[in-house]
Formats: C-alpha cells, structure tokens, sequence
C-alpha cells in the first residue's frame, strides 16, 4: 500500500524517496530542444491526442445519446493535454516510439477529464467553469455528469487493455502499465488524497497534510503517466526508478503552481474559476507558506526532478523542459 512517511530529510512517495534536499539553479528561459521548445512539443503532442480521442471514445450520436454528448463535450473541451504528452516523452525517454503508447496516453487524458468532472460537481468543489466552458453538470446535470465521469474512467480501461494500436507493445507491459495506473487511482492514492482534501477544508493543517494531499491528490496521476510511458516502452529497472523519482517532484511542484494561478491567474486563460480555493477555505501552499515562498518551493522541485534524470539523453529533453515549463506556465 502506498504510504507517505517523513524521514529525516525524505517523504517515502509510494515505493521512491522524494528528495526533501532541494538544489536550485535559475534559469529564466526554455531552451530549445530538437527545434521545438516545450511549448511547441506540447502542442505537438496535444494535437496527436486530440486525434487519437476521436478514434476512442464512442461517437456523440450512439444510443443513448445523453451520456456520449456528455462524455465527449468534457473531453473535447480543450485543455493542455498534459498527462497523455507526459506518457509519450516518458516513452521517448526510453528510446520508445509515441504512436506506439498514443492508445494509452488518450486513456491518461480520459481519466484526467473524468477526475475533472466529479471535482467540479456540488458534492465535491461545486465550480461553474472548466476549459473556458460551463462545468458538466451545469449543461446536463448532476446525474448524467456523475455517470459521464464513470463512462470515461471505464471507456479509459477498454482502451489501456486493447490491443489495437498497441501492437508493438508486449502484452505484460500493457498489463504492468494498467494495474500502475489503477494503484495511481484508488483509495491508497488520487482518492485518497482528495478524501484528505475534503476533510481538511476549513481545518487548520500540518505542513505534512497538505503535502500529503498534493502528492496524492495531483502527484500520483502524474507520476502514474510518466512511469506508465516507461513500463509499456520497456524501461530497466533504473530508469523507471530515475522516471518515478522525476514524476514525484514534478507531480507536487505542478499543484503548487495551480495553488499559486488560483490566486494570481487569468481567469480567461486558465479556462476555470479562480479564487475558489480561498472561497472554500482550502489547504492550498499560499495559505500555509505564502506566495514567494510556495513559487521558490515549486522551482526547487523542477530542478531536483531535472537532476533526477542525468542518466538520460538528450531523448529526455522533452521531459526536462516541460518540467520547467510547469513554474513558467500561466494557464
């Protein structure tokens, strides 16, 4: 069961360590990386799954039509396609080919959109706006939404599992790389650290809660991603250690900066209300640490991550600089 334990200078972080020994290097600008920087190899990668989810998902017109327009209307929104991006470089990373894991990271985007859906409902954040568009609740209802959220978690299942498009990749790793991501999902993991989440609204918290619920709650689903991309490209044992130690850091520097953009974002560029953290009285790192403080702990995790990968080539650029494009990003 994964478990976060403080030692010493250390969080255990699901079966890594998670260097609480932080080096900081400045650097102001994103270099660029085989002609593309990282936001162009993002929105290279976004148009890739883009593509991949129109082949996936079932057609908007399939009987019910209900559940299919609510399923595809969250899931085309928009959105930074992040996590399917992370599955392909991670395969990259590894010498692995991205149209051969393309099936797998648009199930990675699937959960992501079904975590979005049920975060949003009045149960849970209760918000009106998400990817510039009102919430899916609020075009089909509380119900239909709920199930929309199931439909996708499940359709990302059927998906994982298949074979088609997946054909280069031997079947142990797919099943190694769908259990990482079930684990990623569960009560011991993203579950959990929202259950946490919700308990610590309006509570004062340690400093250990609320590290516990951005590694859980954000951390795992992105670090599932990255280790996943690996597993199915046939990663050694070290580097799918090197590539969890990276997606650790990286999972909670990247919910720091949205802690961070609800209170100082743009609204019309985040796509999602803003300031519902402080509404709601959330365990947010401002909250606990303040702005300054909470931006320097996030960069001091983008380059401990980056130095997580020393052992990699220049194949794992990509992952490198989409790392310091999360303290950069301002949507």
């Amino acid at each position: 069961m994964a478990r976060t334990i403080k030692v010493d200078c250390w969080w255990i972080y699901g079966n890594i360590l998670l260097d609480k020994q932080y080096y900081w290097k400045p650097n102001n600008c994103l270099i660029l990386l085989s002609g593309l920087s990282a936001s162009q190899y993002l929105s290279e990668g976004k148009k890739l799954i883009d593509e991949g989810i129109s082949d996936l998902l079932p057609n908007g017109k399939a009987y019910p039509e209900s559940i299919h327009e609510a399923m595809r209307y969250s899931l085309l929104a928009g959105g930074k396609r992040l996590r399917p991006v992370l599955v392909m470089a991670a395969s990259e990373a590894v010498g692995g080919d991205r149209q051969a894991v393309l099936p797998f990271a648009v199930a990675a985007e699937m959960i992501h959109t079904y975590t979005l859906i049920h975060d949003d409902l009045p149960a849970l954040d209760n918000d009106d706006l998400r990817r510039g568009k009102p919430t899916n609740h609020k075009v089909f209802g509380e119900a239909t939404a709920i199930l929309a959220g199931d439909a996708l978690l499940t359709q990302a299942f059927i998906v994982m599992t298949r074979a088609a498009g997946m054909e280069s990749v031997p079947p142990g790793c797919i099943l190694k790389a769908t259990h990482e991501m079930a684990g990623a999902l569960g009560s011991t993991g993203m579950i959990g650290g929202q259950v946490v989440d919700l308990e610590s609204e309006g509570k004062p918290i340690t400093a250990e809660t609320l590290e516990y619920i951005h590694i859980y709650k954000t951390g795992f689903l992105i670090r599932a991603c990255i280790r996943c991309g690996g597993i199915l490209s046939q990663a050694t044992e070290g580097q799918l250690n090197s590539l969890s130690r990276f997606g650790a850091h990286i999972g909670l520097a990247f919910q720091i900066i949205d802690d961070i953009l609800d209170i100082t974002g743009d609204q019309e560029k985040l796509g999602k209300d803003i300031g519902s953290d402080l509404t709601k009285d959330k365990a947010t790192y401002p909250a606990l640490y303040g702005l300054e403080e909470s931006k320097r702990k996030a960069e001091e995790l983008v380059e401990v991550s980056i130095e997580c990968l020393k052992e990699f080539d220049d194949r794992a650029d990509p992952l490198r600089e989409i790392a310091r494009f999360f303290v950069q990003r301002t949507f």
